[in-house]
């Protein structure tokens, strides 16, 4: 649990750094208005998880994933995004949380950059 505050922790720190990776409000990207980075911070439960496949996998990032996961293409984007790279998120381990999470309606075959969602 110390491990997973640790990373919150440096997730916030470079989102404030970062200014929240918004970059202009007028236009929508993958997650609608919200900016990738800041969506970023509802997988937070899921850093563990998205580092080591053996990890299992938290209700909370589950129920993250879930609500994120409505819309695939924010699901990538931030699973691939530069925030879940700096707390150690490996993308080849991130797109397999909805699997591991057991979700009936994750976006299977989804292509997500070099990857894809099982």
């Amino acid at each position: 649990m110390v491990v997973g505050m640790k990373h919150l922790c440096v997730l916030a720190l470079f989102l404030l750094v970062h200014g929240g990776g918004s970059k202009g409000v007028e236009g929508a990207g993958e997650c609608g208005r919200v900016p990738v980075q800041r969506m970023a911070l509802q997988l937070a439960p899921c850093a563990s998880a998205a580092q080591d496949a053996q990890v299992q996998v938290s209700a909370a990032c589950c129920s993250a994933v879930q609500r994120v996961g409505r819309n695939p293409a924010c699901l990538c984007a931030v699973m691939l995004s530069d925030t879940a790279k700096s707390v150690g998120a490996k993308p080849e381990v991130a797109v397999t949380i909805p699997k591991r999470c057991n979700l009936a309606d994750r976006p299977v075959g989804y292509e997500c950059g070099g990857y894809t969602i099982p």
